[in-house]
């Protein structure tokens, strides 16, 4: 049986207890408005009622704990205790001109096992509940955090967890967190059902495609995947994604010294995104600086930015749109394929 989220159970008590419904109003204003923290502080509910929540949902309206969060400049790194005695990470950037964005976890570890990346070392532990995910969010919502983008890059694959789209359904509800369909971004590492999925139920959410390298078997030693869904299958999916919203798609791309930086691995690149049809102008591809871990393989080094600039030069000659995106915390192992759940990690 698939569990419910919160906000079905908080109905189905009202109901069981022949509630007005009025009184679901209250508590979800209770908690988006007011930003009440626990179901006992909801003054305006009977105190059977708010028992009754208590003891079935947990004392906390957020089921996600923080034990403890990591601070530098512009960046917030959260360590989330979620049941069962795992542990999951949720990062904030705040950017200079007040925007706020936050990249949340949708699995514990990551079963996928990209060599780059911290995350996939762990393995996968279990998929996070709608509730778990949305709780993230939740958690600096009721802190007084400004929501004003979410990105699913966090722990895990997005598009593996079939708790996602409920967790996209209770985040763009406009009355629970009301996020706008387009300030949200899934990140995939290439699942095609899942961006079919995506392209029918979601198709305003933004979709990043994690592609790293241009040359299939390149591509299956960095990211196993792509034995699965290899490169040509998962930009077949991507153009019916663009031509079925009309929206962009981004190319994320690490960049890695003397592995997947060179000019050949540009124009590959290139190759790959052009001669697409009369949409191929809304792929976007977004250079990733590489951020080392302990846990990840040492020969994975950043690439120098010379390197990075040529690569960028030969892009943009061959009409590719490109950016380099700018890298937050790493400094407190929150950046890009970084979380790794471990209070080991949270030093600092």
């Amino acid at each position: 049986m698939k569990p419910t989220s919160k906000y079905e159970t908080i109905r189905q008590i009202l109901s069981d207890f022949k509630q007005p419904t009025y009184r679901y109003r209250q508590i979800i204003d209770a908690i988006f408005e007011q930003k009440v923290a626990e179901y006992e502080r909801i003054t305006i509910l009977p105190a059977f009622l708010r028992e009754e929540l208590a003891r079935t949902l947990g004392p906390n309206v957020s089921s996600v704990i923080p034990v403890k969060e990591l601070t530098s400049q512009q960046v917030s790194k959260v360590l989330f205790a979620i049941g069962g005695g795992e542990r999951v990470e949720a990062v904030r950037l705040s950017y200079k001109r007040g925007w706020k964005s936050y990249c949340i976890s949708t699995q514990c570890g990551c079963g996928f096992g990209c060599r780059f990346c911290a995350t996939g070392t762990i393995g996968l532990k279990r998929n996070l509940t709608a509730d778990e995910i949305t709780d993230q969010l939740l958690h600096f919502h009721l802190n007084g955090h400004a929501l004003d983008s979410v990105s699913f890059m966090g722990m895990g694959e997005a598009l593996a967890n079939p708790h996602l789209f409920e967790a996209l359904a209770i985040l763009t509800n406009p009355h629970l967190f009301g996020l706008g369909h387009r300030r949200i971004t899934i990140s995939t590492i290439g699942l095609l059902p899942g961006i079919d999925r995506l392209t029918r139920e979601f198709p305003q959410v933004n979709l990043t495609f994690s592609l790293h390298s241009p040359f299939d078997e390149q591509r299956n030693e960095l990211m196993p995947i792509n034995k699965r869904f290899p490169l040509r299958d998962v930009l077949n999916a991507l153009d019916r994604h663009i031509q079925h919203t009309g929206r962009k798609v981004y190319i994320a791309y690490i960049l890695l010294q003397g592995f997947n930086d060179s000019t050949e691995h540009a124009k590959a690149l290139a190759a790959h995104l052009r001669g697409r049809g009369c949409w191929e102008h809304l792929y976007h591809v977004n250079l990733i600086p590489y951020n080392s871990t302990n846990v990840t393989p040492q020969s994975y080094l950043p690439s120098d930015p010379e390197r990075i600039e040529t690569f960028v030069r030969t892009l943009k000659m061959y009409g590719v749109n490109v950016t380099i995106r700018t890298q937050f915390g790493a400094d407190i192992n929150a950046a890009c394929g970084q979380l790794y759940r471990a209070d080991s990690n949270m030093n600092g």
